[in-house]
């Protein structure tokens, strides 16, 4: 029902009423099922996507801080982006349609390669190491974007910019299916670890003691988180806080069990993000407000007040 409310609201209104009894004229059937649809679908995709990528990297990290961008993900792609925006120049067809998804994905994907490669050189898969190595992807990636932001042009720094800030404004429907195709099974594949998660919160030692295969485990969950969060990034841009604040909301809500974390968190993510985009393209209608701005907006100070009320009593705030 909230995505078909979400649908219904825009530049354009349709009641909600006509879109159940399928009473719309031609002009409300091609605007919901050429841009409100897939728009909200990429909504529920993507913020289903961050949130279950965030849940799981926390229950790896062991950390209700952890986010996906911690490993150097978001920052290789903002990076790869960059790159096409400042020096591939004007790119016409297909690949100038989806050009900045797939240089998205690609910088995801070389991100992640580069955390297993450097994460094993300790002969293991070392969560400290994985750590260290994100870090440091994530201050080269950064300022390899402020090299080229420096030598953009004003059209190329806009458009960088408008990326960063996170949008959903280009939702297609090969968008959707594309990302789908990868955000789905890693999901599924991140759900039927959760119990491994949980047993992996004892610490590795234990794990392995309890049959759980830990390095196994880590790869799976780098893998898929970075699979998931590159497609996801790859069709809206960068946008915070929804991998961080709503796992840690359902933490705090149902507890650390990753069977209910890792679904839950998907569902709260999906509507999450479904109602920032809502806002989003409404509030300052006709024009629109960045979602990933918007999150931020509302992350921040919604995750400062939850660190303060669990954390006040303790140091007597």
């Amino acid at each position: 029902m909230a995505a078909l409310t979400a649908a219904s609201i825009g530049a354009v209104s349709i009641p909600l009423g006509d879109i159940l009894s399928f009473n719309l004229s031609e002009q409300q059937q091609a605007v919901l099922s050429s841009i409100r649809f897939p728009r909200v679908l990429l909504a529920v995709i993507v913020g289903a996507s961050l949130a279950i990528s965030g849940s799981a990297m926390q229950g790896l990290f062991r950390n209700p801080l952890a986010d996906p961008g911690l490993i150097g993900i978001a920052a290789s792609a903002a990076l790869a982006v960059a790159i096409v925006i400042v020096l591939a120049g004007p790119i016409s067809g297909f690949f100038g349609l989806y050009g900045l998804s797939f240089a998205a994905f690609a910088g995801a994907l070389i991100a992640c390669f580069l955390i297993f490669r450097l994460a094993r050189l300790t002969g293991g898969f070392s969560v400290t190491y994985m750590l260290l190595t994100g870090i440091a992807i994530n201050a080269l990636a950064g300022a390899g974007v402020g090299v080229l932001t420096f030598l953009s042009d004003d059209q190329q720094l806009r458009t960088l910019t408008f990326w960063t800030m996170g949008s959903l404004g280009g939702a297609l429907w090969p968008s959707v299916i594309v990302v789908s195709t990868i955000v789905v099974p890693a999901s599924i594949i991140l759900i039927r670890n959760a119990r491994e998660l949980n047993v992996l919160l004892l610490g590795e030692n234990e794990a392995k003691y309890l049959g759980v295969d830990a390095e196994r485990l880590k790869r799976t969950i780098v893998i898929c988180t970075a699979l998931s969060v590159g497609a996801a990034i790859s069709v809206s841009g960068i946008i915070g806080f929804v991998g961080l604040v709503v796992p840690h909301l359902i933490r705090l809500t149902l507890g650390p069990d990753h069977r209910l974390l890792i679904p839950a968190s998907a569902l709260l993510g999906a509507i999450l993000l479904l109602l920032a985009d809502t806002l989003a393209r409404t509030v300052v209608a006709p024009a629109e407000m960045p979602v990933g701005v918007l999150t931020s907006l509302i992350g921040g100070p919604f995750f400062l007040w939850l660190l303060i009320k669990q954390y006040s009593g303790r140091f007597g705030l």
